[in-house]
């Protein structure tokens, strides 16, 4: 699926190269038969919308949306298995999968990190595609719905991949339950946070390190994305 590659390209850090061909994105969602007009219109606007903000703007936004607390982590297992032992094990299980469809990660991110994830289905059968976004449309809906309460515009890229699943789970049906949750990203929760935790998984270091580097090649052996050519880039993968 196509959609999938622009979306994981939109859930990782902005950066120059971005907004430079913001146009080769939207000519890349042209042949994506998965998405209809409207939801086809719905992520052209947000493209548009996003590129034409300054980019450190943007940069710092990304960033405090997605790096301040636990609640909008983009690392899938985060709201699975949180810090317990159980998230080591999955990581290596997840490690494994992109292994046997010959894939190998060539990056600092963590493999469970949503753009990369979306990458690896990308590269999948469309139904095999849709099925990987069912086992995470729990996580999307709720993500979706913390982004909605923060009237982030972020929001409408996770209803997207849930329509893109094909599940029934939609992130309205859990406002209630978000609008109860106490926010994680406040400076109390933040200090909080740090007087607890004395180790961080690698990778988790935040915008100034991690988010910065190795965003656009991600496993080793891929047909890396490129925004000049990204139409050809978008339509497949040899194996990353």
């Amino acid at each position: 699926m196509i959609s999938l590659k622009v979306i994981a390209r939109l859930l990782d850090y902005p950066e120059q190269v971005l907004f430079d061909h913001q146009q080769a994105l939207i000519e890349a969602l042209e042949p994506a038969s998965e998405l209809d007009l409207h939801h086809s219109a719905q992520l052209i606007l947000f493209i548009r919308r996003l590129c034409a903000r300054p980019l450190l703007d943007a940069q710092a936004d990304y960033c405090e949306l997605f790096d301040r607390g636990r609640a909008t982590s983009l690392l899938l297992f985060e709201h699975v298995h949180g810090e317990s032992r159980d998230r080591g094990q999955a990581m290596v299980d997840l490690m494994a999968q992109y292994r046997t469809a010959g894939l190998e990660i060539d990056s600092r991110e963590l493999p469970d990190f949503l753009p990369l994830y979306l990458e690896y289905l990308a590269s999948r059968s469309a139904a095999q595609a849709r099925e990987g976004l069912q086992d995470i449309a729990p996580i999307l809906a709720l993500l979706g719905a913390r982004l909605q309460q923060r009237e982030s515009p972020y929001a409408v890229l996770f209803d997207l991949l849930l329509a893109l699943s094909g599940s029934e789970v939609q992130a309205q049906a859990l406002e209630t339950q978000v609008a109860q949750e106490a926010r994680d990203d406040t400076p109390q929760a933040l200090d909080a946070v740090w007087e607890e935790e004395q180790v961080k998984f690698l990778g988790e270091q935040g915008c100034a390190s991690a988010q910065q580097t190795a965003h656009q090649r991600r496993f080793a052996g891929a047909v890396a994305p490129q925004y000049l050519d990204l139409t050809d880039a978008l339509t497949g993968t040899k194996g990353r």
